[in-house]
């Protein structure tokens, strides 16, 4: 007989983990499902955003993450005469964290798998595979192995975690789509390296285009491309790699870990949902390298789909609400892809020329304060921010905080302890002001709505950070959601129409 659970997700990676941790953390039923018997064992992804940092604080393990990350470190790029033409080293913390940091892959999926030891309601089978799977108008129904042989289970949801190759978006009969580039690329992972350079180097040469990146515990990675007619076993050598290892900067007393000749995608599903099926991660989208944002752009759909998935199993807001998760994210997948894709110019320009234009557009820009600041600050990274979904929109255009990630600044608890605000939030839907007499005025909101989303209130102290980007909303309430984002804004002196937009927005997330 066929075990049943809320939701299965299908792959242990950083987004699968993420996604089971976050589902734990709210409370839902979930089976996670991994086809090997550990967690990733070699590195892979090497950058985590502040973004992602703070789904970590979500999920629960912000802490033992924190532990064994390097903060906080920037990116130095340099021309072919190795001189320095741009320097991004962000200072800010707009969502509680260093907007860029190194960590380790299987350190990250060993603290993930562990985190899942505080979520009473998620099952982790290590060693079992999906072999295929059904859907009807009810359920799904999955065909699995493992060590006990086959095994039948049945679920509300079913969430593709399995990465570019993913069996489960195979079962969907979709195909990602976009562009494989021709260009190849050696990665080199050292261990025991003494080279203490904290930030990035980017060499800009199209004789040999390449990035180095820091990483905790002496460890750093060195990304060469090859060039045309290199056949991959001729930089995989020995000899060709300590060459190439000595001539940007590593110790050569390191130890190699890993190298590996991979090339780039931008590749998107045409879906990312079908029915009760969902995919997330690699198995929806896939992003070149250049940018650090392949893994981030997974989390950030874990983060999004976990808290959909809970109010929907729960029966407080309908299955429509499903809708939105594709919608808010595919925009912001291709954002991420297009930036990764100008940073690979940088990197690697298409000409001579083009090089030397670019390196003299970079050093004029430095003149210029304002421009100086967009680039140290890594202000041209699209801000998370969505234009369509669950939302209600209140007409105030680009200026709009609506559809946008509230900041986290560190506020005081009731105890008086300083902490970051999603931890006075909780992790539901919340209503904040700044407006004077906040706790009155939050305290008159009597909407039937607000009980339904079981909303906590919250009056926001002044601060630096959030008096920025709520002096238009000083005599509003703005609900957010559990992940964060600006779903409504609500006038206090007339919040009554604005209660009934969301009612109707709840409204239409069931059926008719």
């Amino acid at each position: 007989m066929a075990v049943h659970f809320p939701v299965v997700v299908v792959g242990a990676g950083p987004i699968g983990l993420t996604l089971a941790n976050l589902l734990g953390r709210l409370g839902v039923g979930c089976l996670l499902v991994e086809r090997n018997l550990t967690t990733v064992q070699e590195p892979r992804a090497v950058s985590i955003d502040d973004e992602s940092l703070r789904t970590m604080q979500a999920a629960g393990v912000i802490d033992a993450v924190m532990r064994q990350i390097v903060p906080g470190y920037g990116s130095y790029y340099y021309g072919p005469d190795r001189r320095c033409f741009a320097r991004v080293e962000p200072t800010g913390r707009p969502f509680g964290y260093p907007r860029r940091n190194a960590f380790r892959q299987p350190v990250l999926e060993a603290q993930l798998r562990d985190g899942l030891a505080a979520c009473a309601t998620v099952e982790a089978w290590f060693g079992w595979r999906l072999v295929g799977y059904a859907q009807d108008e009810a359920r799904v129904t999955l065909d699995l192995a493992g060590p006990e042989g086959a095994r039948p289970v049945t679920c509300d949801y079913l969430v593709g975690c399995d990465g570019a190759a993913s069996l489960v978006r195979e079962g969907l009969g979709l195909q990602l789509a976009g562009t494989t580039f021709d260009e190849r690329w050696l990665i080199v992972d050292l261990e025991g390296n003494e080279n203490r350079i904290k930030h990035t180097e980017v060499f800009c040469d199209r004789r040999r285009p390449c990035i180095t990146l820091p990483g905790p515990d002496r460890t750093r990675r060195f990304e060469f491309k090859l060039l045309e007619g290199e056949r991959d076993q001729d930089l995989l050598a020995p000899e060709r790699v300590e060459r190439l290892l000595r001539d940007h900067g590593a110790d050569p007393n390191a130890t190699i870990r890993r190298k590996v000749v991979y090339r780039f995608h931008a590749r998107v599903a045409p879906h990312w949902s079908i029915g009760r099926v969902f995919l997330a991660g690699d198995a929806a989208h896939l992003t070149p390298p250049f940018a650090g944002q392949g893994m981030n752009s997974g989390i950030r759909d874990a983060h999004n789909l976990a808290w959909k998935l809970a109010c929907v199993l729960s029966g407080r807001i309908g299955r429509h609400l499903l809708d939105s998760y594709e919608r808010e994210r595919s925009d912001h997948v291709w954002q991420m892809v297009r930036l990764a894709l100008r940073m690979g110019q940088v990197m690697s320009p298409p000409s001579r020329v083009a090089g030397v234009l670019t390196r003299a557009a970079f050093r004029a820009l430095n003149v210029w304060p304002k421009a100086r600041d967009y680039i140290a600050q890594m202000k041209y990274k699209p801000p998370p921010r969505f234009h369509a979904g669950f939302l209600v929109p209140d007409g105030r255009g680009r200026a709009s905080m609506v559809g946008r990630l509230l900041p986290q600044p560190m506020v005081q608890a009731g105890d008086g302890a300083d902490v970051l605000l999603d931890q006075v939030l909780g992790p539901g839907f919340a209503l904040v002001t700044q407006a004077p007499d906040a706790r009155r005025r939050l305290a008159g909101l009597r909407h039937p709505v607000w009980d339904r989303l079981d909303v906590i209130r919250v009056a926001l102290p002044m601060d630096g950070v959030l008096d920025a980007v709520l002096a238009p909303y000083k005599e509003c309430a703005l609900l957010l959601r559990p992940d964060r984002y600006v779903a409504a804004a609500i006038p206090l002196d007339d919040a009554d129409a604005a209660a009934r937009s969301v009612e109707a927005l709840l409204a239409a997330t069931f059926d008719l």
